[in-house]
This record gives C-alpha cells, structure tokens and sequence, in this order.
C-alpha cells in the first residue's frame, strides 16, 4: 500500500504544480504597506503627518535637507529620509530615482514644504515674493510632476497642504495668500487633467496649528538665519521667544494628519478639506468665501436671486 503523504508536504506540491508561489510575510505585507512621500517632513505639520502614516503601517520618504533632520526622521519606524529640498530639481531627480530603485512603488505625495513672509504689500521686496513661491507654489508643482509617472502607475494620490489663506486674506499677509490662492487653482487643474489616469488630487486647508512656520518668519524679518540665533540681540531674541510662546499655545496638527489619511486612503476622497482649529476660524473662511459669492453677483446683467442662489448652494452641498 502507498503511504499517504503528509497533509502540509501535499500542499506543497499541489500548489507547486498550479505555479503558485507561497506568499512570505514581508511578500503580503508589501501588498497592504503603501508607500508615501512627505515633503518638509522635519518640523511641525509635516512631521505629525510623517508620524500619523508611519503609526499606521504605511511607510513614509521624509523629505528634509538638514543632516540632523534627515537622522531624527531615520529614526521613526517605517520612515526612510530622503534629502530633498524642493526648489532643487537635482534633489528631486534623485528622489525620484532613489524611490524608483526601491521597488514599493508610490501610492502618495504630500506637499507640505512652505514658507511664509508678513509684510505689507507696497514693502514686499520682490525677492521675497519668489522665495515664498518658489517653495509654495512651484515646490508641489515641480514634485507632482516628477513623481506623477509613479502614482499613474498605482492610481494613487496626491495632496498639497494649503491653508485658509487661500480663501482669506488681508493686510500683511497678502504674499502668503497670493501663494495659498495659486495652490487652490493648480488643485483644481491638476485634478481635472488627471482625472482619468485614476490619481486622486486634493487639498487641505488647515488653519491656525501650532507650526514652526511663526519662528521663521520671524527669523527672516529679521534678516536672521535659523543657525544664526547665537547673534540675536536682546530685543530680537524676546521677539523671537514671544512668538515661541504664542505657538506653544496653539493646537497640535493632529487633524491635519487625519484629514491628510483620508485624503490619501479613503475610500473616498474628498477634493478639499478645510481643518480649522476652532469655530471662530471656520466661520472666519466661510464668511469670506459667501461674501466673495455676493460680490460677484451684486449688480451684474445676469445676477442672481437669493432664492436661486440657495437652490445652487443646497445642490453643491448634495454633491459632496
């Protein structure tokens, strides 16, 4: 009589005969951990959301330029640092590169990298302008279209971190503004002409978090270089600590980082998302955004009735 063969050696050979390769566990989980890239990873923002992908499984290219930052973010679990300023192209053409060679794939882009200045705008240099477009602006334009070829290819997603500013503005903070309205604009394109490729584009629109942000807008008012606060004077460094305290004071981004899981795994997405800290700020956008509706339509050959413009509110808000 033959010997019945062992029920685990069975299996074995009988899906060794179909062609079938078992699965390791590093194989499945490769499957379900979707890799992701977080410009301006190192501080603030882009560090909760670093910290919020990586706790949940994902892995997450923390892009940063500073050597110290770079081996802090190595250190999280299930985070890779990458060198990556965005208003290099060298260094994003070498990000592209190194994520390609890596073999996971890319499932997410998110463009947090952004800076900010606080003048008025009849005082603004014209350097200053550049500088804060070049990183808000033109940074989530040159990274999405470096790594688009890589979310086409998992239909995957990408988000910019805007800001309320993009709706609301007012005086001193029009360079900012302008660069936060740009991003609105460039979401809905991108999102438009990517639509069929199956990548998803958002944007979120934080309010008034806690942010490194404050400390260095103040450093450049002040002509000042974060590595140069050891030649602050007395009042430069009481500003700065002023400052300090008034954004200890603020909430952690923690929704932030939530509305950005959302925006990247949800089932589905939303095309915005307004995260305000508080009523107060979320009136604040609201209200402005109406206004700007009524403006429009006051006193136009084609305006419209408030019932007729009810009507069009209730029916953008089923949509959503």
């Amino acid at each position: 009589m033959h010997k019945l063969l062992p029920l685990p050696l069975l299996l074995c050979l009988l899906v060794c005969s179909l062609g079938i390769v078992p699965q390791t566990g590093s194989a499945q989980e490769a499957q379900t951990r979707k890799a992701v890239l977080v410009t301006g990873a190192s501080t603030g923002i882009g560090r909760k959301i670093t910290e919020v992908l990586a706790g949940n499984g994902h892995f997450v290219y923390a892009g940063a330029r500073k050597d110290t930052d770079l081996a802090e973010l190595n250190a999280i679990e299930n985070v890779e640092a990458v060198r990556l300023d965005v208003t290099v192209q060298a260094d994003i053409d070498a990000a592209v590169a190194h994520i390609t060679e890596a073999g996971r794939g890319l499932h997410g882009v998110v463009n947090n990298a952004g800076v900010a200045v606080f003048t008025p705008m009849n005082e603004t240099p014209e350097a200053d302008i550049e500088f804060v477009f070049d990183v808000n602006v033109y940074g989530p334009y040159r990274i999405n279209k470096a790594f688009t070829p890589l979310l086409i290819a998992n239909k995957g997603r990408t988000t910019t971190i805007g800001s309320i500013s993009g709706f609301v503005s007012g005086a001193r903070a029009g360079t900012y503004s302008m660069s936060k309205f740009a991003v609105e604009a460039y979401t809905d394109a991108l999102a438009a002409e990517l639509a069929e490729s199956g990548v998803h584009v958002s944007v979120i629109e934080p309010g008034g978090f806690k942010s490194k942000i404050r400390e260095k807008v103040v450093m450049h008012l002040m002509n000042k270089t974060p590595g140069e606060l050891a030649d602050l004077t007395a009042e430069e460094q009481e500003r700065l600590e002023r400052i300090k305290e008034r954004n200890a004071a603020l909430k952690d981004p923690d929704e932030v980082a939530e509305a950005t899981l959302h925006a990247l795994f949800a089932e589905t997405p939303k095309p915005r998302y307004m995260v305000t800290p508080n009523q107060e700020e979320a009136d604040v956008t609201i209200r402005t955004v109406l206004t700007r509706v009524a403006q429009l339509n006051a006193d136009q050959p084609y305006s419209y009735s408030l019932e007729q413009l009810t009507e069009m509110l209730r029916e953008a808000m089923a949509e959503q």
